[in-house]
């Protein structure tokens, strides 16, 4: 299920603040610098800095990149 669009408005990378975006199973920063990408879980973001999984350049130009 995706996460409420309105939630997705406000949510920002917590390393970088910068705007994320819901990808799959995952909420991505659309940061080039950043890359990461976190969890979601039960429905949930799991938006920890220490949780989170920096993506390699090309699978973030794959992935997340919008």
């Amino acid at each position: 299920m995706p996460i409420d669009p309105q939630l997705m408005e406000i949510l920002a990378c917590p390393a970088c603040k910068t705007k994320v975006v819901e990808v799959d199973d995952t909420i991505c920063c659309t940061n080039p610098d950043c890359r990461r990408s976190y969890a979601i879980t039960d429905e949930i973001p799991v938006m920890l800095v220490d949780e989170s999984t920096v993506l390699e350049p090309a699978e973030w130009e794959t992935k997340c990149k919008k």
